[in-house]
């Protein structure tokens, strides 16, 4: 099912009796990177996926956006959805999104799943790769922004693997909209900094990450999982930043015993 307002795209896959879980997806990508783990997951829960403001089909809204406006909109997904205590899974930005949604607003959650993301806002360097990634943009154009960010986020010998699939997923990634693209790396440089709140967090949680992620390492991954009390830990084999596209197997499985577990 799908459900628009304001142009804010939402998707429903499985039977809304089964546990809910809600992805929230990586920049600069849109809901169809969960295709594969939804694929393995739908039998069992009620997947909600959704396209992030400013990137997919949720492009027709206002482009100057906080993080604070980003988990809003997330609140609204489980509002408009009477979702009752969901599980909540984000990668990357979408990881950025849901920590900070736990963090204002746990009750909501039954749990947590972080796939290669991480809880320390932008240094002072990063924020500069932000700003140096919106130059590009303005000056070279989105594609070859998104086709270099891109293969920057998977292992080559993903990018072989993958073929068609990976083709698919970089060429949606190009056509994001520019203006929201810049919008995103603007409210990621802006957002505020979750780690004092993980050894507060009582959900249980779910760490996961490829073990060739080079953007948010397993050292960083770990260091989290070690600060929140009720978590566990697994490095993704064969994959780097974009472990639930790249491993998709091995996601669903770990994904599936903790559903399980704490359903």
């Amino acid at each position: 099912m799908n459900i628009r307002k304001n142009e804010f795209a939402i998707y429903e896959t499985g039977n809304s009796k089964n546990p809910a879980i809600i992805f929230v997806h990586g920049f600069p990508y849109d809901h169809l990177m969960w295709d594969k783990v939804i694929a393995g997951l739908s039998s069992d829960c009620y997947c909600i996926t959704y396209d992030v403001r400013g990137m997919g089909s949720s492009i027709d809204q206002d482009l100057q956006f906080t993080m604070e406006d980003l988990t809003d909109d997330l609140f609204y997904v489980i509002d408009k959805l009477k979702l009752n205590k969901p599980f909540l899974c984000g990668l990357s930005m979408g990881g950025y999104i849901s920590l900070r949604a736990v963090e204002k607003e746990e009750f909501k959650f039954r749990g947590l799943i972080l796939c290669d993301t991480k809880s320390a806002a932008d240094n002072d360097e990063a924020k500069l790769k932000r700003a140096a990634g919106i130059k590009k943009i303005n000056e070279s154009g989105i594609q070859k922004f998104a086709s270099e960010f891109v293969e920057n986020c998977f292992a080559m010998e993903s990018i072989e693997r993958l073929g068609e699939d990976y083709i698919a997923l970089l060429g949606r990634s190009m056509n994001t909209n520019p203006e929201g693209a810049k919008a995103c790396l603007l409210a990621m440089a802006a957002r505020t900094d979750t780690t004092s709140y993980l050894s507060k967090l009582k959900l249980p949680a779910l760490i996961l990450c490829g073990e060739n992620d080079n953007l948010t390492p397993p050292a960083v991954m770990k260091e989290m999982h070690e600060q929140i009390s009720n978590s566990e830990f697994y490095i993704v084999p064969d994959a780097a930043h974009m472990s639930p596209v790249e491993n998709s197997d091995f996601v669903c499985e770990k994904l599936r015993s903790f559903l399980y577990k704490h359903q």
